[in-house]
This record gives C-alpha cells, structure tokens and sequence, in this order.
C-alpha cells in the first residue's frame, strides 16, 4: 500500500457547497498539513508512505527502538507548507512515475480520505485507489446522510432537522426558535465542517436571524436554491465517543474499537483509551456499527468507518452524531493500542496534542533530551509515545524558506506555533494524570523561555 494523510479532507468536499460562511474554512494550515506524518504507523512492513518531507531521522529511530518496522517514504521534490501533500505530489511528475511503477508492482493508493484530488493523483501515476469514489466518500460524509441514515435505522438522536434547500432550512430555524424561546439551546452544522470548524451554538434568536440572513445570502450568490446544513437541540452530556469499525468490499462489517473522545468547543483534542463504559453500552455500540455498516456497504462505501457519540448524563447513548466514512484520529492509534495496551492488563492512555511556542525548529533530539524519563519506552512501560513530531516545527520559518519560496506564519525571529502529539500510557489514572502535568509543565517552559531549549 502507498499510504496518504490528506487530513483535513472535508474541506475538499465543501467547495461548492452552500452552508455556514467559511471563515474558519481552508486548507491552508500549515500544521495540518503535516499530520500527513500519522501515516508512519499505520504501515505495514513493504508498505509506501507518501509524506511532505522527509521525517526527523532521531525520530524514525526512536520509532525503532519501539519495535516498529518504517516503510519506505516517498517525498516531492519541493513542498509547499500550504498545500496538501496531495497536491504536493501532483506537483512532481517524477514522483508521480515513482508511484506508477509501484503500481505496476500491485500497490495501491490508501488516503486518509478521497476527494476529487486523490482520484487525480491515482490516475496521473497509474496507482490505483484502495478506496470508493470521490462522489461516494464525499455523499456518505455529509452530516445530512448521517442524521438520515439515522432516522432510518431508528437510532436515538438530539432532536434536529435537515436542511437541503432554502425553505427546509426556514422551517427548520423556525422549530428552533421554538427551542429558544423555551430555554433550550441549538446548533447550527455545516454538511462537511469538522474539528470545529462549520459549527455555530445559538443560544438567542438574534443569532439564529443573523445565521439565517447569512446563509440565504450565500445561497443566492450561488445562484441556486440548495444548501446543507443541519440544525439541532444541544442536549446535555456526561462524555464523548468516537467508535470504529470497518466495511469490507462484500460488505462484512468489522467493529474495531472504542475511545472516550476528548473535544474542547467541539475541537477534537485526544482519546482516552480504554473508554469508561460498561458491556451493555459497548454491546449497543457494535450492534448499531453492523446495522451502519449494512447501509454504507449498499451504498458502496468500504473502508474505515469512525462515528462520533454521545453518553448523557444518565448513562444512555446517543449512537450517532455524526458519521466519518474515512481514516479518523483513532485510527491512527491502533498500532500503539495494539502493541502497547491490549494484553497488558491495568494499562490506561491519554492520546492528546500538547501545543507549543517557538523561537527556533526543535529537533526531535532536543526533544528527546528535554522529556527524557518522560519518555516512553519498553524498560519503563510508562510515558509519552510520540506519533507525529513533523507538526511540531512545520510553521517553522525556515520550513517555509525551505519549501519553493512560500511563507510560513512566522517571519525569522519570530515565534511560532506548533503541536506535539502523543500517547501517554501508564499503569493507573493516578500516574496518568502525573506524566500528563509533568509533560506539560515541562513543554510549557519552551514557551515561557524558562528551558534552555527555547534560546
């Protein structure tokens, strides 16, 4: 397989489509863009991973010590820290041989998700796609196809409305000013928003007008009458989850796992694993991820599956609020999960992104150097696995002076942000709680200039 972590794949889907105004919209973001870097794990031995750059050789080494095996990466020539990697690749005819050659040997093209993008890149090499149609993963993730499959199924929802057009989404503001005026909250989501982008709490109906207003202007610029966008009541809640599950090319279906989600203003921020729920909320979760499953297989979707839930403050589920029919976060946790926690009884993990502030790129070696026991490793059992160091430096200046002349988000001299991501394991929640402070205590003096690595 030559893998692809085209993260961030919504926003391809979102373009030409009406809903909320995309302020918080675009591909953009530099640091996103090196999520691509996620891939290392979830490749086989003999497996491709096609990344932006070349990854930090101490980090590629410390993934050895672990006892992973790397795949072979394939780069473009030149990056620009703007772009998607698969854009990037589509840049670089020699690379596009590359990967046709592989081709020829039987590979396969495995993205985080499909967009029109991958599809060009596939048929430039001659790769094949591993992987549905654009026009299938992009109809199978609409928020709309998630709350309707829902509503054919019978699972339990937030109350909510469906909004294709202009008047169902009149009707729709309409019953949620009802909401409103009994003291009730609701949400506002764009068809392909995700990690907090394309989403609106209203709490007023002063907001809820000025949405309104804005999305029927929209529309009208478009020239149409369609849109997508979902409106439904917040309801209370006592945890998030994010579950898995795969549909095969005959339509078997697979459940994976489960992760008690950690999600701030609705930004997804980390997992953690195992999720705290019982054998009765587990057994609901497989048996609506088969009856999922089943419908996305009629529809022709196959691949990875990661649905978001909810548990309420008295225990019960709501199985489905929304529907991811591509690679998702947890995914790309599922070696680590594997290797290091299942069989090893008592374990617990907190899978996060710390953020960071620099002055300078910090080498993986000086990070290494700054958590040192920290570290995890198989002596200790404990600590932080690093699963992605690119994102830590990718708004670096010099990556942007480094990359076809674009720029970064930082001018020299000037600090940056970056993300460091990780899973941090350890024997109780007790000890948890400690390395996880510990971490951030220690990352956070980068920032406040108090480590000597942040000179």
């Amino acid at each position: 397989m030559v893998l692809l972590g085209n993260f961030e794949v919504e926003d391809r889907w979102a373009r030409g489509e009406v809903g909320l105004p995309r302020l918080a919209f675009g591909s953009d973001n530099v640091i996103v863009n090196r999520m691509d870097e996620f891939a290392l794990l979830l490749a086989a031995k003999g497996d491709h991973v096609l990344l932006k750059a070349d990854p930090d050789a101490d980090f590629l080494a410390y993934l050895e010590t672990l006892g992973f095996e790397m795949p072979a990466v394939l780069t473009p020539s030149r990056h620009d820290p703007r772009k998607l990697v698969t854009e990037d690749a589509l840049d670089d005819p020699g690379l596009c041989a590359e990967l046709g050659e592989l081709g020829a040997r039987g590979a396969v093209l495995s993205p985080h998700g499909v967009s029109e993008l991958e599809e060009q890149l596939a048929g430039a090499a001659g790769l094949p796609l591993a992987a549905p149609s654009a026009a299938v993963c992009k109809a199978v993730n609409s928020k709309i196809y998630s709350r309707r499959l829902a509503d054919a199924l019978g699972v339990r929802q937030a109350r909510g409305w469906t909004c294709d057009d202009v008047a169902e989404m009149e009707e729709a503001f309409g019953a949620a000013r009802t909401l409103l005026a009994a003291g009730r909250r609701v949400v506002v989501k764009d068809a392909f928003g995700v990690s907090g982008k394309g989403i609106e709490l209203v709490e007023a109906e002063p907001r809820l007008d000025r949405l309104l207003r804005m999305i029927s202007r929209n529309v009208r610029r478009a020239g149409g009458d369609r849109l997508g966008v979902v409106v439904e009541e917040w309801v209370d809640k006592r945890a998030d989850l994010n579950y898995q599950f795969t549909v095969g090319r005959g339509g078997s279906v697979h459940f994976d796992f489960v992760k008690e989600a950690l999600t701030e203003s609705g930004v997804h921020k980390g997992h953690r694993i195992p999720a705290r729920l019982a054998e009765h909320q587990v057994a609901e979760l497989k048996d609506v991820s088969h009856r999922l499953g089943e419908k996305l297989a009629a529809d022709g979707y196959y691949g990875v599956v990661g649905v978001d839930a909810m548990v309420d403050p008295d225990g019960g589920l709501y199985p489905v609020v929304e529907i991811n029919a591509r690679n998702n976060m947890s995914t790309y946790q599922a070696a680590i999960q594997e290797a290091f926690l299942e069989g090893w009884g008592g374990r617990t993990a907190l899978a996060r992104q710390y953020p960071l502030r620099l002055t300078r790129p910090l080498p993986f070696g000086r990070l290494r150097d700054l958590l040192t026991d920290l570290l995890f490793t198989h002596a200790s059992g404990t600590g932080l696995l690093v699963n992605n160091h690119a994102t830590v430096n990718a708004a670096a200046p010099e990556d942007g002076a480094a990359a076809v002349g674009a720029s970064s988000t930082a001018g020299p001299g000037e600090s940056f942000a970056g993300r460091l991501y990780g899973v941090v394991i350890a024997s109780s929640d007790a000890q948890l709680t400690a390395l996880d402070g510990e971490i951030t205590r220690r990352l956070a003096a980068l920032r406040e200039g108090t480590s000597s690595d942040a000179a």
